[in-house]
């Protein structure tokens, strides 16, 4: 047996690869990934929307979860740990039948086994805010 080791992800593995077809289908797009932010954009449209023909507000859930998720995992990677949500709190501010939609997701607090990230999804065209989310994480050790 060599002295390799096995690859620990990096955050280009959170980053670039959807972890699932679930957070793909989801369409958000990261364009920055670190410990303190995470910036990317959505195109939002038919294959996001209710019966009703407005985006589905379980769409914005999941990318607060996603972002915030990314975000607070790159900031404890090198501690040989990932952030896994606890407590999503995604507020619905507008309706939108499409648009593109900027996602923004900065720490408010990030502590020795949790952290707090407050996620802002945005119309670009009109700079109004369509969600805002707060996603709590517990700081875990990466599986073996």
């Amino acid at each position: 047996m060599t002295g390799t080791t096995e690859a620990r992800p990096t955050i280009e593995d959170y980053g670039q690869k959807p972890p699932s077809r679930f957070v793909e289908a989801s369409g958000f797009v990261v364009e920055e990934a670190t410990g303190t932010k995470v910036t990317g954009y959505v195109d939002l449209g038919p294959d996001h929307h209710t019966p009703w023909g407005v985006v589905h507000g379980g769409l914005y859930a999941t990318i607060v979860e996603t972002a915030g998720s990314i975000g607070a995992s790159a900031a404890v990677l090198e501690r040989g740990q990932f952030a896994v949500g606890v407590n999503n709190s995604t507020d619905f501010l507008r309706s939108t039948t499409g648009c593109r939609a900027s996602v923004t997701a900065e720490p408010l607090q990030q502590g020795r086994t949790q952290q707090l990230w407050l996620v802002i999804i945005t119309d670009t065209t009109t700079g109004k805010v369509l969600a805002r989310g707060q996603l709590r994480l517990q700081n875990v050790p990466l599986p073996e």
